[in-house]
């Protein structure tokens, strides 16, 4: 998976998921405020452009760069 290097795949360890399916369904704030619970930590937000890319392939859409989803990020945040 595009984007996805050894810290997201740990990230997603934190999370429990294990398979791209199990991304389908999923909302990058929401796997983002639930590993900064989990670890006790606040992570860079930057960690949403990435688990949106991943989501976004998980759902059929072709790869592209995590800093794609920059924009949506801040607009999803500024809410």
């Amino acid at each position: 998976m595009a984007n996805v290097g050894p810290a997201t795949m740990s990230d997603f360890k934190v999370l429990g998921i294990s398979r791209v399916d199990q991304l389908v369904d999923r909302e990058a704030i929401e796997l983002w405020q639930d590993l900064c619970t989990r670890t006790k930590q606040r992570h860079d937000p930057c960690c949403m452009d990435i688990f949106m890319s991943a989501i976004s392939q998980a759902r059929g859409e072709p790869p592209c760069p995590w800093w794609h989803f920059t924009a949506a990020r801040k607009k999803l945040m500024s809410k």
